[in-house]
């Protein structure tokens, strides 16, 4: 389901324009109902003959009411209008009975079809989320961004599973019921049907209007959620501060902000829906009083107007309910705008070469780097190293000097802007980022633990490895055993972000993980910055073994944590100012070295 046609960039201004999206937005939706068109198409059928079997109810009743008025008038015997009657009433009993079955099958397939076109739009939507670069996520908070794609979808699925079909129902009941009405009495219906452009006129001004609350309020909403979701991550920042009054002022302007637009919205809908009810019922009074005049001419029988009047009314109810499944197919437009921005951005560089098996050489060539929303601030510039397989390698300096984002080039979360990052010799921007990123592990200075279990979250190294090869793993991370003290072992729940275990746990869970991915380069960032003593012990004793035979890279600030690293590169405003072991940096007295002596002073 990966190559659905419309995506579409902002901007729909206009009302050709806004109309010819609103098409193109509904066409994106439906595109995903083909997979599951076995089961949507006959419920359309369903539906059509539900909607069809539906106007025998005024059918019928202009027969038992009309007719028997008509026949007691012309002296008819009551025997016989009553034998009549009750024709018609097992007539129409058997009709709401093969109605009520059909409903039956038509409700249950367009769920099972709509919910299933749902899943994949899910799956296109979360699955495309995580192909893109990271600079995306960079620019976009997290909690914006995922209550912004749930509420969008939460509009996707009820006009799917309950507007759409509704739409099409009232459709074919106002088609079948205009026939009647036209054959009926034409006059009357033409009278009837003088409101209908001026109904047509105010959708097309509302309905932009309405278009434009909807998406202003699912943004402002989004942002309440976003207050929620920070304030709950950063939960013990806010009470250590005691700034609960503070995000609870936060919360408050988004709620208040969400109801002004709401408010906003339900003005042009309530306007819109009571101009539309005024005109349309307004209109079906004054031709029942027209009607009555022809009656009284014996222009019109009983039974032709009492049958007039009824799908009138149906034909009054289907316009009446037009307004409010136009403002949610308006909504639906928004959403699907915003969800097709989404999946109109450019997902990172996965179709290059696949590397196969590095050696873990890793060089840079001459690359100069800016971060693009800080675009006058060159970050990286002229880095050249090489850096052989197997070998141990740190990178110091002070901070703000460019480690982090050599890290980053690394891993490809972001290109140079020129020179080349090169892995055995290639250039990093011709390899395909999945394949590469299989070689190379991190072991950060904040972890990030996923919410399950100590189990699950050292498996997420590689996926479908055994217990055994876990357990090993914890083992070689010196993770084993207080793992294997806790009540519940390896099933331990970690909690949100692993906030449950000491940061020496978390940090010797981190480098299971990255044993048990075994990476031929190992990117290690301040990994026991902030420990104490007998938990720095234990994690360096993890990273040793970790290290062993792998290209690594060490970015750290005490400079004892890395004085016995085979190559040490030091960084400064952005530059590599120089190159050596600790002994050869100490006699040059450069960068280096003031740094050594200020941590020693």
């Amino acid at each position: 389901m990966g190559s659905h046609p419309g995506r579409m960039s902002k901007g729909s201004e206009g009302p050709e324009k806004s109309a010819r999206f609103s098409t193109q937005g509904l066409r994106w939706v439906l595109s995903y109902l083909r997979p599951h068109r076995g089961v949507f198409i006959p419920s359309i059928v369903a539906l059509t003959l539900t909607a069809g079997l539906s106007l025998a109810f005024p059918w019928f009743m202009k027969e038992l009411f009309g007719g028997s008025v008509e026949d007691l008038r012309k002296g008819v015997d009551g025997a016989e209008v009553l034998a009549r009657a009750n024709r018609t009433i097992l007539l129409l009993l058997a009709v709401l009975a093969v109605q009520a079955v059909i409903g039956f099958f038509r409700v249950q397939g367009f769920i099972r079809s709509g919910e299933a076109a749902l899943n994949d739009l899910r799956r296109d939507v979360f699955g495309h989320l995580l192909r893109l670069p990271v600079p995306f996520f960079q620019e976009h908070r997290a909690g914006a961004l995922s209550n912004r794609v749930a509420a969008d979808l939460g509009i996707v699925r009820e006009t799917l599973i309950t507007t759409l079909p509704q739409a099409m129902r009232q459709v074919v009941i106002l088609a079948g019921s205009l026939v009647v009405i036209f054959i009926m009495s034409w006059k009357l219906s033409l009278a009837m049907l003088g409101s209908v452009p001026l109904v047509v006129l105010a959708v097309a001004i509302a309905g932009r209007k309405v278009r434009g609350h909807a998406k202003a309020a699912q943004d402002a909403l989004a942002e309440s959620g976003t207050v929620i979701e920070e304030s709950v991550q950063g939960i013990a920042d806010v009470k250590a501060f005691t700034n609960e009054g503070f995000e609870a002022q936060r919360y408050d302007g988004a709620l208040e902000s969400f109801f002004r637009v709401t408010l906003r919205g339900a003005f042009a809908r309530a306007s819109f829906l009571a101009f539309v009810i005024f005109v349309m019922f307004g209109t079906i009074g004054a031709v029942a009083w027209l009607g009555v005049r022809m009656m009284v001419a014996g222009n019109l029988s009983e039974t032709e107007f009492t049958g007039f009047v009824l799908f009138s009314v149906f034909v009054g109810a289907s316009l009446g309910s037009m307004p409010e499944m136009v403002s949610q197919f308006q909504a639906m437009t928004g959403a699907t705008e915003r969800l097709r921005e989404v999946m109109g951005e450019t997902p990172e560089n996965e179709g290059g070469e696949a590397i196969g098996d590095l050696s873990g050489a890793l060089s840079f060539e001459q690359v100069g780097f800016r971060y693009p929303s800080r675009p006058d601030q060159r970050v990286l510039e002229g880095v050249d190293f090489a850096i052989a397989a197997g070998s141990r390698v740190a990178l110091v300096g002070p901070s703000g000097a460019g480690k982090s984002t050599v890290f980053s080039l690394i891993l490809g979360f972001h290109r140079p802007e020129s020179g080349r990052v090169c892995f055995d010799g290639r250039d990093a921007a011709t390899l395909d980022l999945r394949s590469l990123r299989k070689g190379i592990a991190v072991v950060p200075q904040e972890v990030m633990l996923f919410g399950g279990s100590i189990l699950e979250n050292i498996e997420y190294g590689r996926p479908g490895a055994s217990t055994e090869e876990v357990r090993e793993a914890a083992r070689q991370a010196n993770a084993h055993e207080f793992i294997e003290a806790l009540p519940e072992g390896y099933a331990t729940t970690v909690g949100p972000r692993g906030v449950k275990l000491s940061g020496g746990q978390r940090q010797r869970i981190a480098i299971a993980r990255a044993i048990l991915a075994d990476p031929r380069i190992l990117l290690l960032d301040e990994a026991t910055s902030a420990l104490d003593t007998e938990s720095e012990r234990l994690v360096n004793e993890a990273l040793e073994r970790l290290m062993q035979g792998r290209t690594s890279l060490v970015i750290a600030h005490r400079l004892s944590t890395v004085r016995h690293a085979d190559r040490l590169l030091v960084f400064n405003h952005g530059k590599l100012v120089e190159s050596g072991t600790h002994e050869e940096l100490m006699e040059e007295r450069g960068t280096y070295r003031l740094l050594a002596e200020t941590q020693l002073a």
